[in-house]
């Protein structure tokens, strides 16, 4: 049987390629199109994000996963535009003072708006203080009481002071005023010869026979005892000064008290908060001990002469307001898209300064809220890698999910170092978090954080690719439509669209497929646009596509080309005609990451009597990756099934990548393995116009592989720079021909039977092409029918299993 002439395997040209055809639709270009406000292709996600978004129970917060670029990011700002959730009340966020304790400033909420004005009350309240306290004080009315206590305890002082002089100016001695330093004291002096005498001039005057000795020890005597009883007068006369002091204090806080009292309870009676209450009770407290704060300070003098202490001006910190969230014109349920979640951005932070003394001081004023506290009542939306990579954030995010509290603090990373010393009162916080990551890190999150199920209760996974439908071909076009307005791009006409689509099904792989890679579409659109104005064109065609398509290759393609003039000059051994005993092309990928291609490679084999079975030779040379080498075992599995069922496999082959000197990887050259090795063993030759790729599984049936469009045209590449003879062409998995999205001029080629394209299910029917003789089936006797090439194999191993055993024989 001639195999050549057979054409039931050649897949037809009608299957190379799926066209969209838009003749019949309604519209000439994006211009009659209406613009397409709905997600495409993403169903199932929008099931999950409508839950988790309407869910109002702890827990239910979303993460996010899908391919970056399939509209993760839009698709969530769309839903959360203008959504308000279900019995959430917005309200304002203030920290005020804690008078009792300093370091735990107390948080207030308010309904919304009232925070900003509860603030400016309290400035007011302050304001109103500033300028009656001083008024009063200075009025009529309290300085005369003021003057009448004073007065009176003024006299009470002048008459111990008016005894204790009598008494002692009848014992011939003063009180005077003696300078000590910057201050005076009263001292008793005795009083001789009409002049105070101090004690040390006693002896002298003994000495000069004014006085005896005797006189003296008597004035010294004296002396101590008024010394004393001035002494307990002076502990009177402070005793009455603190009094008087006391008494005025108090007559202060009489005539302040009713202003304070009037201007704090119309603010309370204005909010009716307890919160409030409580805290303007203790506002009320602390001015009433502290009047003289509202008085106009004296200026400071300074020890320089001709230095002037600048004024320190008292702000009244401790009485405002730190509105650190003001919900004042928030209509709907705020949407916090967060870029930067670090722990300051997303929690907030109590921020420092430095006094003139070098001294890094805070108080509650320095309280920042962060992104979890704007975003209360609403959404929160971060990216899962920067949330896992800034330090100390997903534990956090984590305690505030589960306890719903926030508190605001100074993030410190060496705690030895911190430098504040505030604990603010946590705040009652209910976020919907939404998180964007890839599958990866939900799946580890999942695995290895025993909390993290508990607090993202909704997975929503953006798809990759959506069905090729009518429906979805036209919501693809208005999709276009809406980004030429978004982007101000050309508009484009059915054939630009039709090249577009066609673009999208190339992506997935499938015909049945439509990607929803968007920024790859994006990039498309403009590109071609680009290339569209470049030509001077109103409108955007197909062939602006074809071009927007080919320079991007070409800008990617560098490493390809490379590769291709290796094989055109032989640098790279590929053989495009004849027929060759145990070698086969094999197909391989190149994935660059933004670009892959592929090319052809030989693989050859080579078979002989032993016992050491199938050889990977990139495995023993440490190049195999683990699908590759679970292929080479299969095909083992295949082989003994297929030919060692009436005797042991006694052969020793080798398999070898040929100039192949980096690591492979994937199973698809497993069939391609397989044809080698039976031509190395039936010494039969194979084409080698013909490359090969497919998977085998252990009963011999080909299996669908990855990449099949890009190595055909690797494949065909090679041919055409060698000259295409017109038998040239590629063996694929039959199951991959719905996957077949091949570049026009392979189809062009194909059509014409410049090259050729087959699909086959099992090794049989490869072998078959590729060798021009039938495969052979076993017959009742269990034997290959005569002159195939499996009773060749066949033979071939009956006869190293006789060799073998003759030689183990004769060595024995």
């Amino acid at each position: 049987m001639d195999i050549r002439k057979t054409n039931s395997l050649a897949v037809p040209h009608e299957q190379l390629r799926w066209y969209c055809n838009l003749e019949k639709a309604d519209f000439s270009s994006t211009d009659d199109l209406e613009v397409c406000d709905e997600i495409l292709g993403q169903e199932r996600a929008l099931k999950a994000l409508e839950l988790g978004l309407n869910m109002e129970y702890l827990g239910y917060n979303i993460f996010i996963t899908g391919k970056s670029g399939t509209g993760r990011h839009t698709t969530i700002r769309m839903l959360l535009q203008d959504r308000k959730r279900t019995n959430i009340i917005f309200d304002d966020k203030c920290y005020v003072h804690n008078f009792k304790y300093p370091d735990m400033p107390r948080a207030i909420s308010l309904p919304a708006g009232q925070g900003n004005q509860f603030k400016k009350d309290m400035e007011n309240l302050v304001n109103t203080l500033k300028e009656h306290i001083p008024a009063i004080l200075e009025s009529d009315r309290h300085q005369g009481s003021k003057d009448t206590l004073t007065e009176s305890y003024k006299k009470r002082q002048q008459t111990l002071i008016k005894d204790l002089e009598d008494k002692v100016k009848a014992e011939n001695f003063t009180i005077v005023q003696i300078q000590i330093g910057p201050y005076t004291r009263p001292d008793i002096l005795p009083v001789i010869d009409e002049k105070p005498t101090n004690l040390e001039n006693l002896e002298t005057l003994i000495a000069e026979g004014k006085m005896t000795k005797e006189e003296s020890e008597i004035i010294k005597k004296k002396h101590q005892e008024f010394s004393k009883e001035i002494i307990q007068i002076s502990k009177k006369i402070s005793v009455l000064q603190k009094d008087l002091s006391s008494k005025l204090s108090e007559l202060e806080v009489k005539m302040i008290t009713p202003l304070v009292e009037e201007e704090a309870g119309e603010i309370k009676k204005k909010y009716n908060n307890k919160a409030i209450d409580f805290y303007l009770n203790e506002v009320q407290k602390s001015v009433l001990e502290n009047i003289d704060r509202f008085q106009e300070k004296k200026e400071q003098t300074s020890a320089i002469p001709g230095l002037r202490l600048p004024q320190i001006k008292d702000t009244f910190p401790d009485y405002s307001v730190n509105v650190i969230v003001d919900n004042s014109d928030t209509k709907t349920s705020p949407v916090i898209m967060e870029t930067n979640p670090s722990y300051k951005n997303l929690f907030g932070m109590i921020e420092r300064r430095i006094t003139q003394a070098g001294h890094i001081v805070t108080d509650f004023t320095k309280i920042k809220a962060g992104s979890f506290l704007k975003a209360n009542g609403g959404f929160l939306v971060v990216n899962a890698l920067d949330v896992l990579l800034e330090p100390g954030v997903w534990p956090a995010i984590k305690r505030t999910l589960l306890n719903q509290k926030i508190e605001p603090e100074a993030y410190d990373p060496f705690p030895m170092f911190s430098t504040s010393a505030l604990k603010p009162e946590p705040i009652e916080c209910n976020v919907k978090v939404v998180m964007i990551g890839d599958p990866f890190l939900y799946q580890l999150l999942f695995l290895r954080d025993q909390d993290f199920e508990k607090i993202f209760k909704i997975k929503a996974d953006f798809d990759t690719v959506t069905k090729n439908d009518d429906a979805s071909v036209y919501q693809y076009a208005c999709f276009i439509k809406r980004l030429c307005e978004r982007e101000k791009l050309l508009p484009f006409d059915r054939s630009g669209i039709e090249g577009v689509i066609e673009y999208a099904v190339r992506l997935t792989e499938r015909k049945n497929k439509l990607s929803t890679h968007f920024n790859k579409l994006v990039d498309l659109l403009r590109e071609a646009d680009y290339w569209a104005k470049q030509d001077q064109q109103q409108v955007i065609q197909k062939k602006h596509i074809t071009i927007a398509i080919r320079e991007k290759i070409d800008r990617l393609s560098l490493i390809e080309n490379k590769i291709q003039e290796m094989i055109e000059e032989g640098t790279l051994m590929i053989d495009t005609e004849g027929s060759v005993v145990g070698q086969v092309n094999g197909l391989s990928i190149y994935d660059l990451g933004e670009y892959s291609f592929g090319k052809p490679t030989r693989i050859t084999a080579k078979t002989s009597m032993g016992k050491a079975g199938i050889i990977n030779i990139e495995r023993e040379a440490g190049l195999s990756g683990k699908t590759h080498n679970k292929g080479v075992l299969i095909l083992s599995g295949y082989l003994r099934s297929k030919y060692a069922q009436d005797k042991p496999l006694t052969i020793s082959a080798s398999i070898c990548f040929e100039q192949s000197y980096s690591g492979v990887e994937g199973d698809s050259a497993s069939s391609t393995e397989v044809y080698a090795i039976i031509s190395s063993i039936a010494d039969i030759p194979i084409r080698q116009d013909i490359a090969v790729t497919g998977s085998v599984n252990q009963k011999g049936e080909i299996q669908p592989i990855g990449g099949v469009n890009q190595k055909i045209e690797g494949f065909f590449d090679v041919c055409r720079a060698k000259g295409l003879t017109g038998s040239q062409g590629v063996l694929i998995p039959h199951l991959n021909i719905h996957d077949l999205m091949l570049r026009e001029d392979v189809v062009e080629a194909i059509k014409n039977g410049k090259f050729h394209l087959y699909a086959v299910k099992t090794i049989d029917q490869g072998i078959e092409i590729l060798t021009g003789r039938k495969a052979g089936e076993r017959q009742k006797d269990g034997k290959f029918k005569k002159n195939t090439v499996n009773y060749s194999v066949d033979q071939k191993l009956l006869e190293f299993t006789l060799k073998l055993k003759k030689f183990s024989e004769e060595k024995e």
